[in-house]
């Protein structure tokens, strides 16, 4: 088929703009009780419920993101050559890469870690995870992953949004675009972190970029409360909140005559009607005290160093149990996983803080029925060398790392990929980020060559047109 019969899918952008009518018309609809649909348009918001191109067992994403580079190699890939050769230089027949910080000659750094086999799959993992032997089998751990962002700033942008310079679509952002939201009630991306450090390029990591605002993830605050101003503030009633609020819904369409291409406008409008209608499910939803001792114990919040990231996965299970489509978690935000220096210490303390609550996670998702339709996947930006850095660090590793999934069709007890015999580079199964993404999407049910947006007259996919699918 020639280029010029292929008939490319429109942008929500453009099919609001061709049908008369952009988000002004369905703003703050459930002040009036009206239906989330605009009469105008007849047809559904564009946020809702879509058809997916095939079946696809996964219904939602939780994402831990453990950024800064947790080591593979002291994690999920042994490499016993590594502690032989520990102290000399890195072989001659190894290609030589090149580093953030130009640590290729630094002698190789051993690994202090036991290793044992666990499950009836005997999947390797070190004592810096012994919690994850209970899980063992319900993990697919892909060992050849690969980027192409050498430092922080283009590794995080990359993992999260398809390339190393920010301003693109973020994976949730995507997700959210193609298959739309379960909940009315709640975002359909939610992003927490844990601490009030702020992720390496800010909110470029969850943002919608070239799609309109409404698609972008909505950060949630770390702590016993996620979502600020939730309530009616003291003395107010619900007639007096939706009175002040249909004013308010008077001056933003005001505003936003003339203004229809301002998609950050029409974002700021829907967000007023989603926090007006948050505030029947949302309260609910984030109530962690409403869960038994046993439940929160088994995510770790009895125990002070495990609280933090277990009030986050205990959190993201309540979100996807209500519909919330992507959910993406940073542990070790601001890099605290880069461990130049003193990885010993540094990947002690980070593991024993996610160690229990991902185990948590699993398990009560698999007990409840969810883990089936509920797509787990744990990684950060790049892993780390092999060569040492300052005699007791690793250095970033972005041409072989590790990585899981978990859930939503995956096969679990399996490990796919390898690194070559001291960690350094992919060697079999290379998984690209592109590869990562477009894989989400299948599992999703999604086709990543058929999800697609035009801008500037250039259809755009979530995998820059570079990725394949992996089958699990």
């Amino acid at each position: 088929m020639s280029c010029h019969r292929i008939v490319l899918p429109q942008s929500r952008r453009d099919f609001l703009m061709n049908a008369g009518a952009g988000f002004g018309g369905v703003v703050l609809s459930a002040l009036t009780g009206q239906r989330l649909y605009g009469a105008d348009l007849g047809t559904k918001n564009p946020v809702v419920d879509k058809i997916p191109h095939h079946f696809g067992k996964a219904k939602n994403v939780i994402f831990l993101f453990m950024e800064g580079g947790p080591s593979h190699l002291d994690l999920f890939d042994p490499k016993p050559l590594l502690n032989k050769l520990a102290g000399k230089p890195l072989p001659e027949s190894f290609e030589r890469p090149v580093t953030a910080m130009g640590e290729a000659g630094s002698p190789l750094l051993g690994s202090k870690r036991e290793w044992k086999q666990h499950g009836e799959s005997g999947l390797w993992i070190s004592d810096w995870l012994p919690k994850h032997s209970a899980i063992a089998d319900d993990l697919c751990v892909i060992r050849s992953c690969v980027s192409d962002g050498i430092n922080h700033a283009g590794g995080v942008a990359q993992m999260n949004t398809g390339s190393v310079f920010g301003g693109r679509p973020s994976l949730g952002a995507w997700v959210n675009y193609g298959m739309g939201s379960v909940s009315e009630n709640l975002p359909a991306f939610v992003v927490i972190k844990d601490s009030n450090a702020m992720v390496v390029n800010g909110t470029r990591c969850w943002g919608s970029g070239f799609m309109p605002a409404s698609y972008q993830g909505t950060l949630f605050e770390s702590g016993t409360e996620p979502v600020a101003n939730l309530n009616l503030p003291k003395g107010i009633t619900g007639e007096r909140q939706s009175g002040k609020l249909a004013f308010l819904d008077q001056l933003n369409q005001g505003h936003l005559r003339g203004r229809q291409s301002n998609t950050e406008l029409e974002a700021r409008i829907q967000s007023y009607e989603l926090a007006y209608r948050m505030q029947a499910e949302a309260p609910e939803a984030i109530d962690l005290e409403s869960e038994s001792e046993g439940m929160k114990s088994m995510y770790g919040l009895d125990e002070d160093h495990t609280r933090v990231f277990g009030r986050q996965c205990l959190m993201a299970r309540r979100l996807v149990e209500r519909g919330v489509r992507f959910v993406q978690l940073y542990h070790g935000a601001g890099s605290k996983w880069d461990s130049h220096s003193g990885m010993e210490k540094n990947h002690s303390r980070l593991c024993g803080n996610v160690d229990q609550p991902i185990v948590g996670l699993i398990q009560d998702l698999k007990q409840r029925g969810l883990l089936d339709e509920t797509l787990v996947i744990w990684g950060g930006e790049f892993g780390r060398t092999p060569m040492s850095e300052k005699g007791d660090g690793r250095d970033h590793n972005p041409t072989g790392f590790t990585m899981w999934m978990a859930g939503g069709g995956v096969k679990g007890g399996q490990t796919i990929g390898a690194t070559d015999e001291l960690g350094l580079h992919a060697t079999e199964d290379r998984l690209h980020v592109h590869d990562l993404h477009a894989t989400v999407l299948d599992l999703l049910g999604l086709d990543h060559s058929k999800v697609v947006y035009m801008h500037k007259g250039r259809p755009e996919r979530v995998d820059l047109n570079e990725g394949e699918v992996l089958k699990l």
